[in-house]
C-alpha cells in the first residue's frame, strides 16, 4: 500500500482566546483593589478612555457635547457599528444584556449605597510606624558593649546572617558540593560531619579565626532578646534557660540530654531516664513551653493588612440585599474629543483610534460583565446559604461550584474565577467567597452536613473532654454517629489534624496551658 496525499474539508468549532477575551477572563479573577489598579493603568495608556465626573457633573467637554451631538457614525454600540465608525468584528465583541451607549457616553447614574456612605478616615498616627528592626536592635547593643573594630566587624557579620526568627543562618556548601544541606551537623548526601560549619564560614568571610568568631557569637547570644543567634531550636531554648538567674535544673537537663524525646512528647521515657516522678517532669515541661522558640518574632511582625470587602450583604427585614463595593472603581466613558478623528483623518491615525476605541469599549463591557457576574454569584450563594446567614456556622450547608453554576447558568470554571480573591461582608462576619464551597457529610436521615460544621463539632467535643481520658478518633466517630452523622474514623483523624489538635495519646500527657 503506497502512501498518498489527500485534501479534505473539515468543519470544527473551537474557542479562540483573543487578547481581549483573555483580558475579560483576567478581570473576573481580580479583587476590587487589583481592578482599581488595572483601570487606572488603562486610563493612562488609552487616550480614548476617561473617567466620568461624579454626580453627573460635566465640564467644558460635556457642555460642548450637549450643544453639538455626535453623529451616529461615531457612536458604536454592541449590536452593530454604523456609517464610517470602526468595524467591530463578532469575534472581538460579545453581545451583552445592557446598553453599551449608556456605558460609553454621559448618562448619569445613581451612586451606589457604598459610594453614598460617609467614611471615617483612619487617624494620622496609624499611618506611620517607628518600630526598629531586629538587626538595628542588635547593632545598638553591639555598639554599647564594645568599641573594638574587629569585634564589631565580626559581630556585624553575625547579625547580618540572623534571620527574621532570630536564628543564625549562614549559607554554606558541603565539601561534596551540596549547597545548604538541611542538616548542618551532617550532610545527607555524603554523611560527612560538619561541626560548627556556620562559625567556619563566618571566620572565612571575616578573615578571623574560629575562636574569635566563637567569642563574638557568645557575646551576641547574650543580647536581648534571650535565645538570639542560636543555630538550632535546642540551643535557642538552652540559651533562654541559662539566661534565667535561677534556672530549673530539670528543664535544662531535659533540653540538653533528652531533646528528641521532648519533641515527641515522650514524657514517660524522660521520667524513667531521669528517675523522677511524672509530675516533676511535667512541671519542667511547662517551664520549657513558656519559652519563645522564635526570639526574633516580635521584631519581624508583618504590617497590618486590611481586607476590603468586594460585596456587602445587608439584612433588610426578612430579606438580604446585595451591594457591590464600587468605591474607587472609576466610571469609564469614551473621550468625545477623539470622535472627530474618525472622520477627516489619515488612514494610519484612523486605524490607531479604531484600535484604541475597541480596547476602550471592551474594557467597559468587561468591567460591567465582571460586576454583573459577581452580583449573580453572590445572589446564588445567599440563596443557598440563607440558614447560615440567619443562624451561623452550625447551619452552613455543603455547596459546590457546579451547584451555583447550574443555578445561574454559568460554567463552574467561571464561578471559580469570579470567587477568587473576593470577600463578602455578611451579618455573620467577613468571609472569602470560596469559604462557602466545601464538601459535606451524610446524615442518617439522608441530608448533608457541612464539613466545617463537623469540624466545629469535633473541636467542641475535644474542648469538653476529660484531660485524663481524652477521646480517641474512634470514640469521636461513635459520638458523631449517635448524633446522626455517618463518618469514618480516618475522616475524624483528617479533620482533627486540620484543626491542629494532637492525637489522644499525646493529649493525655500534654501540660495544661497557663
Amino acid at each position: 500500500m503506497s502512501p498518498e496525499v489527500r485534501l479534505s474539508l473539515r468543519q470544527t468549532q473551537r474557542v479562540v482566546m483573543t487578547p481581549l477575551l483573555q483580558q475579560a477572563i483576567q478581570l473576573l479573577q481580580l479583587s476590587t483593589l487589583e481592578l482599581q489598579e488595572l483601570v487606572q493603568k488603562e486610563l493612562l495608556e488609552n487616550p480614548l478612555l476617561e473617567e466620568q465626573p461624579p454626580d453627573g457633573a460635566e465640564g467644558a467637554d460635556g457642555a460642548a457635547e450637549g450643544s453639538s451631538p455626535a453623529p451616529a457614525a461615531t457612536a458604536p454600540t454592541s449590536e452593530a457599528p454604523a456609517g464610517d465608525g470602526p468595524s467591530l468584528e463578532p469575534a472581538q465583541t460579545d453581545v451583552l444584556p445592557f446598553d453599551l451607549t449608556a456605558a460609553i457616553f454621559d448618562y448619569p447614574e445613581e451612586p451606589t449605597l457604598v459610594q453614598q456612605e460617609d467614611r471615617e478616615e483612619p487617624p494620622f498616627e496609624n499611618l506611620t510606624r517607628n518600630d526598629s528592626s531586629l538587626a538595628d536592635h542588635l547593632d545598638d547593643q553591639l555598639r554599647m558593649v564594645s568599641d573594638d573594630p574587629r569585634v564589631r566587624a565580626i559581630g556585624e557579620a553575625i547579625i547580618g546572617n540572623i534571620d527574621e526568627d532570630g536564628y543564625l543562618r549562614v549559607p554554606w556548601t558541603c565539601s561534596c558540593g551540596t549547597p545548604n544541606p538541611r542538616d548542618r551537623r551532617q550532610c545527607a548526601e555524603c554523611r560527612a560531619e560538619h561541626a560548627d560549619s556556620e562559625l567556619a564560614d563566618l571566620a572565612k568571610g571575616t578573615g578571623a579565626t574560629v575562636e574569635e568568631v566563637e567569642r563574638v557569637l557568645a557575646l551576641v547570644q547574650s543580647f536581648d532578646p534571650p535565645g538570639i543567634a542560636a543555630r538550632t531550636p535546642q540551643e535557642c531554648l538552652l540559651l533562654q534557660l541559662r539566661a534565667d538567674p535561677m534556672p530549673d535544673p530539670v528543664a535544662v537537663e531535659i533540653v540538653e540530654q533528652h531533646f528528641e524525646a521532648l519533641e515527641r512528647h515522650r514524657y514517660l521515657d524522660i521520667s524513667k531516664a531521669l528517675r523522677l516522678p511524672i509530675e516533676r517532669i511535667m512541671e519542667a515541661v511547662e517551664e520549657i513551653q513558656a519559652l519563645e522558640p522564635k526570639p526574633g518574632r516580635r521584631f519581624g511582625a508583618p504590617d497590618t493588612r486590611y481586607i476590603t470587602p468586594d460585596v456587602f450583604v445587608h439584612k433588610m427585614g426578612d430579606d438580604y440585599t446585595i451591594v457591590l463595593n464600587e468605591d474607587g472603581i472609576p466610571r469609564l466613558r469614551v473621550n468625545s474629543l477623539y470622535r472627530t478623528l474618525l472622520r477627516g483623518s489619515g488612514q494610519e491615525a484612523k486605524q490607531y483610534v479604531e484600535q484604541k476605541l475597541r480596547s476602550a469599549i471592551w474594557l467597559i463591557k468587561s468591567v460591567h460583565q465582571r460586576q454583573r457576574t459577581l452580583y449573580r454569584v453572590t445572589e446564588s450563594i445567599v440563596k443557598f446559604q440563607r440558614e447560615f446567614l440567619d443562624k451561623g456556622l452550625p447551619c452552613l450547608r455543603p455547596l459546590s461550584l457546579r451547584d451555583v453554576g447550574e443555578d445561574i447558568g454559568m460554567h463552574e470554571s467561571t464561578i471559580s474565577r469570579v470567587t477568587t480573591n473576593k470577600y463578602v461582608q455578611t451579618p455573620q462576619g467577613l468571609f472569602e467567597l470560596k469559604y462557602f464551597f466545601h464538601s459535606g457529610i451524610a446524615t442518617g436521615a439522608g441530608d448533608m452536613v457541612s464539613s466545617l460544621s463537623v469540624k466545629k463539632m469535633i473541636s467542641d467535643l475535644l474542648e469538653a473532654e476529660d484531660a485524663a481520658k481524652p477521646l480517641s478518633d474512634q470514640e469521636i466517630a461513635q459520638v458523631l454517629k449517635g448524633r446522626g452523622l455517618v463518618i469514618a474514623r480516618r475522616t475524624v483523624a483528617k479533620y482533627r489534624e486540620e484543626l491542629a489538635i494532637l492525637p489522644s495519646h499525646r493529649r493525655r500527657l500534654a501540660p495544661k496551658k497557663r
